[in-house]
């Protein structure tokens, strides 16, 4: 049987040979020589044991063979004349010391080298890998730790992990007090490199624990996530800056709307104001119609002045920011928008939203934008339909899948062209149209913003003719709760 190398056994030295040398000699020398009745041969065990820290199998089975020759040879030079109970005795009881030492000697070299092969395999992967004890202290240090953090294992031995590599907790990665009765935990981590670089990992630990259950050391093994974190990073920007982009886009495609929405109040306001001026004028004022006037005029600079900031909140570029609301809320915003694009194409609306509405969790901006994408979708797809009714249906609901889950769900329906069963699955892939002068990131953006927050969007054949989108939200049922005990009696 061919003999493996061992990382954990040392190799001999020429100290370790003169020693054990020196001690098979001196065992020699007194069992040959020393006048004692007792088993001395009985010492070449100690030499035995000893030897299977730095010698391979072969090596052990050598010094057996030399202390059992050296044993006969004792026994020959001092009793070769006589056969006498005693001597052979104690020459039967150094051999057969000698042949368990061996045995436990090629045991414990077998354990070592068991040991040495599944630590050289830490060495072969690509995670780093280090053991720490229940005083933070590393133990052990592996290949790709080293690799990873740029510590040598000589190095890192016996260093405090957390003070050593500057370990900070992500939010999402919660805190270790998880672990509890747990011998396992596993979340994102910020290590600090010898470079004073910093890297995120994925870190997993296996706790090992005492028969009271108490933690005595902490496998850690640690995956480098830094580029995939600079990447998910890049992307949301990316995918913001084209959620802004279709958003302008989009009001840049209802710019007849908006002006229209905006120049209704403003015209209702230079009419009042006209017809307050003409009542003033009067040889007898009528103030009471002067008062009427001047609060039409301030309803309707009011309502300019929301048409405006509905406008400047979905071409403001920010970050997301979630409030309670209702789906109605988001066609009641909408809706105004797309009124006059409805008109121009001779498009009917039919409205059936459910009162009162479920509460949802939402960003105002972002839901808008997916309504203002399915209903100009929906506009569109009328627009060359001369055969029959162009009608847009908006419904809202509620849906129960069970006890403890309900859905908000908004429901846009057009007569248009429909949808083609080939083409359904890849609507909401990002970049691909069914229309000549389309972009083809509308409906991927508004699934995006849907899955973002926890719900989902299909597309069906409407009942008769057209297509039929589904946008289903959670229901925010702890506010709903917290509404109801709110009422009134």
């Amino acid at each position: 049987m061919s003999e493996r190398p061992s990382r954990m056994i040392s190799r001999p030295t020429g100290l370790h040979v003169v020693l054990m040398l020196a001690g098979v000699a001196v065992i020699f020398a007194i069992d040959t020589f020393a006048p004692l009745d007792i088993a001395i041969a009985a010492l070449y065990a100690v030499v035995l044991i000893a030897s299977a820290d730095f010698l391979g199998r072969r090596g052990i089975l050598l010094v057996c063979a030399v202390c059992v020759l050296q044993t006969l040879l004792s026994y020959a030079i001092v009793h070769f004349d006589s056969l006498q109970s005693g001597p052979v005795l104690r020459a039967l009881i150094g051999l057969c010391a000698i042949g368990i030492a061996t045995l436990a000697a090629l045991r414990n070299r077998k354990a070592a080298e068991s040991l040495s092969d599944q630590a050289a395999l830490l060495d072969l992967t690509h995670d780093a890998i280090f053991v720490r004890d229940r005083n933070d202290v590393i133990t052990f240090w592996n290949a790709g730790a080293e690799e990873l953090y740029g510590w040598p294992r000589k190095e890192a031995l016996g260093q405090k992990a957390n003070a050593l590599l500057k370990t900070k907790y992500l939010p999402s990665a919660g805190t270790t007090e998880q672990l509890g009765d747990s011998s396992r935990w596993q979340g994102e981590l910020i290590h600090t490199r010898r470079d004073s670089r910093e890297v995120c990992v994925v870190s997993r630990w296996a706790v090992q624990r005492d028969e009271r259950g108490r933690p005595i050391a902490t496998m850690e093994t640690n995956s480098d996530i830094t580029e995939q974190k600079q990447t998910e990073d890049a992307l949301h920007h990316t995918r913001s800056q084209l959620e802004h982009v279709t958003r302008i886009s989009t009001l840049g495609e209802l710019t007849a709307s908006i002006a229209h929405e905006v120049n209704q109040p403003l015209a209702a306001i230079v009419t009042n104001g006209e017809a307050g001026l003409r009542w003033l004028l009067r040889d007898e004022p009528n103030l009471k119609e002067v008062r009427l006037a001047v609060e039409r005029m301030i309803s309707n600079g009011r309502r300019a002045s929301e048409v405006i900031s509905r406008l400047r909140a979905l071409a403001r570029k920010s970050n997301p920011s979630h409030t309670v609301l209702t789906l109605n809320d988001i066609v009641a915003d909408v809706i105004p928008l797309v009124e006059r694009e409805m008109l121009s194409n001779n498009v009917a609306l039919r409205l059936d939203l459910q009162a009162p509405a479920p509460l949802v969790l939402g960003d105002r901006v972002q839901l808008a934008q997916v309504v203002i994408n399915l209903v100009v979708n929906a506009i569109q797809a009328m627009s060359q339909i001369g055969d029959r009714r162009r009608l847009l249906s908006i419904t809202s609901k509620r849906l129960s899948e069970d006890s403890n889950s309900q859905l908000a769900v908004l429901e846009v329906e057009d007569t248009g062209t429909g949808i083609d069963p080939k083409i359904a699955n890849n609507l909401f892939t990002a970049f691909h149209t069914t229309k000549a002068d389309g972009m083809g990131v509308g409906l991927s953006i508004s699934r995006t913003i849907v899955d973002s927050h926890g719900g989902s969007i299909s597309v069906t054949s409407g009942d008769s003719c057209g297509a039929l989108f589904k946008v289903r939200l959670p229901v925010l049922q702890q506010v709903e709760a917290i509404a109801a005990t709110d009422r009134p009696c």
